[in-house]
């Protein structure tokens, strides 16, 4: 892909990684190493059931002093807020989140309010912070959302009756535990759903208006990971080589998009699932072929990349017959892998596409995009197609 000669960027990636089987297990001695000693870890049900919480409790030993896990698919404000209080109460001074995107985006919350006090309708805005936060400990769950990377937490907003987008670069998570075995219990179809998140990301890094070279080249090689990877995984999800790849292919996507931004598929994706709450993950999956034709003409080179990535440009396609290749190929992988292809599975009705329309042209995702949408019939389009 060629830059334009005045491009400059700056690229921030502050996170430590800690990847290998039972990593997990070197919780305490990572969480001294950021200078914590007492923990609250925050989790949800699900992870709680499955077992996965134990041993980091175990290992974190006196050093944690409580597991808040109330935290719902779609976390909210008033989940956080109550996060927030809880560490407070027990006078932790770092966050460790156990989870997925959700629970991941609630401990940002609560590590600003710990910080900075008040609730988090006091933060309704964009790098409002002046200051390091409290330091945040990831050990992710799944392999999708990119969350312990980025500057970025999706929070629902029941007020406002959409999903706020928290963004700030000094509440970047310290350093992420990726460990292949927290992922083995993870179901074919959230396996298949939060990697089309992670392959979303990576896709929407390349066409997004602010990429460059650092953010192509992460989100090219999660591509590679991600479209090789993940039907072993969906297949067979003990294999821990494939996990593994899988990890790491998220966390590059999430530095990816964490600095070149996305576009029309989240703000669809958000749209969707603040109205008729489609996990976001699979509503990505669902929206990605659709929406990157609707971009097709404003981006080609972005997509031929993308078919190189799969293996699958011919090397006399021009750009335009090579990404019209990758479109293709997309649709066929979400088939491959058991993913979800409409809206409708999930109950979503005539009326909710046209709610989420609207809302769409309010998400600040769509501002990135590389082909401007202006009306929400356009938007609107790309639903029916996959209603």
């Amino acid at each position: 892909m060629a830059y334009d000669q005045e491009l400059s960027f700056n690229y921030f990636g502050p996170t430590k990684i800690v990847f290998g089987i039972d990593s997990s297990k070197d919780v305490e001695i990572e969480m001294s190493s950021l200078g914590g000693t007492k923990a609250v870890v925050v989790t949800d049900q699900g992870i709680i059931q499955a077992g996965l919480i134990d041993h980091i409790v175990k290992a974190l030993g006196s050093k944690c002093v409580g597991v808040f896990s109330d935290v719902p698919q779609d976390t909210g404000v008033e989940v956080v807020d109550a996060g927030a209080a809880f560490a407070k109460k027990n006078g932790a001074d770092i966050v460790v989140s156990v989870g997925g995107g959700s629970v991941i985006d609630t401990a940002k919350g609560v590590c600003i309010l710990l910080t900075e006090g008040g609730n988090l309708r006091d933060f309704n805005g964009v790098q409002l912070l002046s200051r390091p936060q409290t330091a945040h400990l990831v050990i992710p769950t799944t392999a999708g959302t990119g969350s312990e990377v980025t500057n970025v937490a999706v929070i629902m907003d029941k007020e406002m009756g959409q999903k706020r987008l928290v963004v700030e670069n000094f509440n970047v998570p310290r350093l992420a535990i990726l460990d292949p075995k927290m992922t083995v219990k993870l179901p074919k179809l959230l396996t298949a759903g939060t990697g089309m998140d992670a392959m979303t990301h990576a896709v929407e890094s390349l066409h997004a208006l602010p990429h460059e070279p650092i953010t192509d080249a992460l989100g090219l090689h999660a591509i590679r990971l991600l479209y090789k990877y993940l039907p072993v995984c969906v297949e067979n999800g003990a294999d821990l080589l494939a996990r593994g790849q899988v990890q790491i292919a998220a966390t590059m996507a999430g530095w990816a998009f964490g600095i070149a931004g996305v576009g029309n598929v989240h703000a669809l994706a958000h749209s969707i699932g603040a109205v008729a709450h489609v996990p976001h993950g699979i509503a990505n999956g669902i929206l990605l072929a659709d929406c990157m034709e609707f971009n097709l003409e404003a981006c080609p080179d972005a997509y031929a990349l993308v078919a190189e990535a799969f293996g699958i440009r011919d090397k006399d396609m021009d750009d335009l017959d090579a990404a019209k290749a990758a479109i293709a190929a997309m649709r066929k992988f979400t088939k491959k892998i058991g993913h979800p292809q409409r809206l409708s599975e999930f109950k979503v009705k005539e009326d909710d596409i046209v709610k989420a329309a609207e809302l769409s042209l309010g998400d600040g995702a769509i501002l990135n995009n590389p082909r401007l949408v202006l009306e929400a019939s356009e938007v609107l389009a790309i639903f029916k197609k996959v209603i």
